[in-house]
């Protein structure tokens, strides 16, 4: 019978897919990690805010796009009834909080756990630990500008090489504009983002057939854009190959100048960058630049570091731009090297015989010990000792506690 129970509670301890424990060293990590990151943001200005884990869908969902709605577990409220969700990312109620509290220029960062339907990827979790950073109220592309300079300023901060994130820029405006432009309706206009996400370039040419020709021109243009040479690409370098009536609309002109100032300034910090404007993920949330950036050619295909702009809307429910980043710092833990703790354990044996006076004594040079950065493990039973120490806390001949390195004569 002891032997079923003992099966049972096995499988009762069987996680998830996609749901893993963070122990021990990673553990210290991931919490060397929040402290260190979260001082660059708040150094740079960034206030720390700390949303609840839970909302109703109303607020949590009222801008989201569908794969964040795809991605939220939702439950009914036992006390109104009503429908909430367990947050699948933290944006959302970034954007709640500044329409409530939001005035000018306002900089917000987090770290928070979200839960999520399905993991990102084939390894991904579904319970990541997201940093992020935002901010809302600013015109233009300076503020991208900005958290470039934040972002180097994290990679920095853990010793990572700038040159190892490869920057993907994209802006979904320009998309936008072509399908305005072309009158392209939201079915084909699915299929289109659909095709660039696969980067099925004969699904696409077979698709563009149906287009009018100077929509087809501008679309194929799209998935066969080469802006990753050596050089610094210009807006002419686009705009010279589009269609007439596209080369001359002024949204597009500016979209391209924005992404040209973003994968210059990108450039000039030491970050290897591509353009792609085929780059869609949420493009029914996104309203302008996206980025994505990813550790080493090769070494991943899920970006690390995901960003862009998106539209906010101010108490007076009018509309604020926004833009921000996010990155799962679960990502990181291999990139961080915690110093090794020096362990000292008290003598068991030693401390159930020690004096009223040594006792306190002991209690004292644990403190000092403690204080100077020192393990110090106060044994309850013999058996109570680590695998591996440095020294012992022991009585020398003075009658004073003292520590003995192992190496000396153990």
């Amino acid at each position: 019978m002891s032997q079923i129970t003992k099966t049972d509670s096995s499988q009762h301890w069987l996680l998830p897919d996609g749901v893993a424990d963070v122990l021990f060293v990673d553990a210290q990590k991931q919490e060397a990690l929040r402290d260190a990151l979260l001082f660059i943001l708040t150094a740079h200005g960034y206030r720390l805010v700390s949303p609840p884990l839970i909302e109703y869908t109303d607020s949590l969902l009222g801008h989201a796009d569908e794969d964040l709605k795809l991605q939220t577990f939702k439950f009914i409220d036992q006390k109104t009834g009503r429908l909430m969700g367990l947050r699948a990312d933290v944006t959302p109620q970034i954007l709640r909080i500044d329409g409530q509290h939001g005035k000018g220029v306002n900089r917000y960062c987090y770290v928070e756990q979200v839960v999520k339907t399905l993991p990102q990827g084939l390894f991904g979790l579904r319970t990541p630990l997201q940093l992020g950073a935002e901010i809302f109220g600013v015109q233009g592309i300076e503020a991208e500008l900005s958290l470039l300079d934040v972002l180097t300023a994290l990679l920095d901060e853990i010793g990572l090489p700038v040159q190892d994130l490869h920057l993907d820029v994209g802006h979904v405006a320009i998309f936008d504009r072509l399908c305005q432009l072309h009158q392209i309706d939201s079915q084909t206009a699915g299929e289109l983002m659909a095709i660039y996400h696969k980067k099925a370039m004969p699904e696409l040419s077979a698709l563009c057939q149906t287009l009018q020709p100077m929509a087809k021109e501008d679309f194929l243009l799209l998935a066969g854009l080469d802006w990753c040479g050596d050089g610094v690409p210009t807006c002419d370098d686009f705009l010279g190959k589009l269609s007439k009536q596209s080369r001359q609309d002024p949204q597009i002109m500016t979209a391209i100048d924005e992404v040209i100032r973003l994968v210059t300034h990108a450039r000039s910090l030491g970050l290897q960058v591509g353009i792609d404007i085929t780059e869609l993920s949420g493009y029914h949330y996104h309203t302008g630049i996206v980025f994505n950036g990813y550790l080493g050619v090769g070494q991943s295909s899920q970006a690390l570091v995901r960003g862009g702009r998106f539209a906010g809307v101010s108490k007076q429910q009018q509309a604020r731009n926004a833009t921000g980043f996010s990155m799962d710092l679960n990502r990181l833990l291999a990139f961080v090297e915690l110093q090794e703790d020096t362990v000292i354990w008290v003598d068991y044996e030693q401390l159930q015989t020690a004096t009223t006076e040594q006792k306190a004594d002991l209690a004292k040079q644990i403190k000092t010990l403690q204080d100077e950065g020192c393990v110090v493990i106060k044994p309850i039973s013999p058996d109570d000792r680590p695998d591996e120490i440095d020294g012992v806390l022991e009585i020398d001949d003075n009658q004073t506690w003292a520590v003995r390195l192992v190496g000396d004569d153990c």
